[in-house]
């Protein structure tokens, strides 16, 4: 089942964010083909990440907490808030928001 993340942002934790992000990769990678999107949150004109928005599919939602609790940013305190984990289903093929 697709679980989804929503997480804020500490204020002042860009540069703990940008420290952390190739650890916070490396673990993101671990369950790349379990993604069915990830990325940061950014600010309206795309310069500052605000916080993190990833859908991932894992069996069940215990799965997906103990997976969360050892995320890299969450470990180092990047956020003041992660939204409660909720089960999503995506009902809409994604066409747009690739990288290029």
């Amino acid at each position: 089942m697709l679980f989804a993340f929503v997480m804020m942002d500490k204020p002042g934790a860009n540069q703990l964010r940008q420290q952390m992000r190739p650890l916070h990769k490396a673990y993101l990678a671990e369950v790349q083909e379990q993604i069915a999107f990830a990325g940061p949150l950014v600010s309206d004109d795309g310069n500052v990440m605000l916080g993190s928005l990833l859908v991932i599919d894992f069996p069940n939602r215990k799965v997906a907490e103990d997976w969360l609790a050892n995320e890299p940013f969450v470990q180092a305190g990047v956020f003041a808030s992660t939204t409660a984990v909720h089960a999503f289903q995506n009902l809409w093929p994604q066409r747009i928001g690739f990288p290029a």
